[in-house]
């Protein structure tokens, strides 16, 4: 598969236990997990196991997993004791920044975010 497919990427062997990762929380539908190069004092990614390659391929039969990936991302904030604050980012496609074809939540906090973000 190529790793557009978004089955077959770095965050699906994650998945599989192929390739080791920080995880910090697993159910059903989804797995959240420390990125490997943070961008903050605290930085994890959310993503669905269902292998969706980017946001702008998701359909009005996702919704809730969309769903489940916010309150996901609600829920490892608590986790990580994030009551100040943190910044939620979706990167899809080049254009936006996006390097893993594999949908994926950015959990970024720690530290006060600025605006423009990029």
């Amino acid at each position: 598969m190529s790793e557009n497919s978004g089955s077959d990427t770095v965050f699906g062997k994650i998945i599989r236990r192929e390739i080791p990762a920080d995880i910090v929380y697993e159910d059903n539908l989804c797995l959240a997990f420390r990125d490997v190069n943070p961008q903050a004092p605290v930085h994890v990614l959310v993503i669905p196991k269902e292998p969706i390659a980017k946001l702008s391929d998701t359909e009005s039969k996702n919704h809730a997993l969309l769903g489940h990936l916010l309150l996901t991302v609600k829920r490892v904030a608590e986790q990580l004791g994030l009551a100040n604050g943190y910044r939620v980012v979706i990167n899809t496609g080049e254009e936006g920044g996006q390097t893993v074809y594999h949908l994926h939540l950015h959990i970024l906090g720690g530290r006060p975010m600025q605006w423009p973000p990029g």
